[in-house]
């Protein structure tokens, strides 16, 4: 029987929002079984607790964010990526502003504070989220797709219509079990194009983004000097915010998604939503 895991030690950060430019402090703690993963505003004069939870999902405009009335958490992804990949069931995550810290913008500087703060089995079975029936959602051209199988596996397609990504492949697929999540995905680091800068700006968005939490590229090239780190950098990438997503669910998943054409955090969360209520088609249990 397969344990829920949580932090041995807790472990701070500091970083900046993404979109709101202002400085982050991050702590990293552990947490009870059952617990899941909770987010802490302790900015606030009374803190606020939000859990990781597709019900908590707001605004998903260029990431995902979770919220509880008023309060909320911005770009959770990257860090629940890194917690799903590293089968943390249960932890406490106190920021200091209303934003996860980009860090250089992928999971792996997240893999790294967790590895150093250490992980460790708690005396309660782990619960998974397994897949039944097949189960789409569609929004417009783009769709996400749930199907049963005996393991994890996200498969995934982005279009672009740029030269680099001509050059790249825009389509992975990836089965956890013969794939390592730290080697293969965890490093693969958001991207943007620099037309959409100013608009994004005007609106409040990637106020904290540059060359080093990001790949950035002109209407011809990637403008970072050490290019990529994976050859299909960029479908990667969408796979990591995938997993980040579906952890919403509360469980790690037994099955394989599949999205295409430039998905959306929005359009992951309402699949996930929609699985949720989808009793006949999941089934949550604890791994014999």
């Amino acid at each position: 029987m397969l344990n829920q895991r949580t932090l041995k030690n807790s472990i701070r950060a500091t970083g900046v929002g993404l979109h709101t430019g202002k400085k982050v402090l991050m702590t990293l703690r552990p947490a009870l079984p059952d617990t899941g993963i909770v987010f802490r505003r302790t900015d606030l004069e009374v803190p606020v607790d939000i859990k990781a939870r597709a019900e908590n999902v707001g605004d998903t405009t260029m990431g995902t964010t979770l919220h509880t009335g008023d309060v909320k958490v911005a770009t959770v992804e990257h860090l629940l990526s890194a917690l799903a990949g590293l089968g943390v069931d249960n932890a406490l995550v106190e920021l200091s502003a209303g934003e996860v810290p980009i860090m250089d913008g992928s999971a792996g500087p997240f893999v790294f504070l967790l590895q150093s703060a250490g992980i460790e089995e708690q005396k309660a079975p782990k619960r998974f989220i397994r897949i039944l029936e097949s189960l789409q959602v569609e929004d417009g051209d783009k769709w996400a797709r749930f199907d049963p199988y005996n393991g994890f596996k996200v498969n995934f397609e982005i279009e672009f219509n740029h030269p680099t990504f001509k050059k790249h492949s825009q389509v992975a697929s990836m089965d956890f079990s013969t794939t390592s999540f730290l080697r293969e995905v965890s490093r693969a680091r958001t991207f943007g194009f620099m037309r959409d800068l100013e608009s994004l700006r005007a609106r409040n968005l990637a106020l904290g983004g540059n060359l080093d939490n990001a790949i950035v590229l002109d209407d011809y090239r990637i403008l970072n000097e050490d290019g990529l780190r994976y050859e299909d950098e960029f479908v990667k990438h969408k796979i990591l915010d995938a997993i980040g997503d579906l952890y919403l669910l509360g469980h790690s998943l037994i099955g394989e998604s599949a999205a295409i054409n430039r998905v959306t955090p929005s359009t992951i969360n309402c699949c996930v939503r929609s699985s949720t209520r989808q009793a006949r088609g999941l089934k949550s249990r604890s791994k014999a």
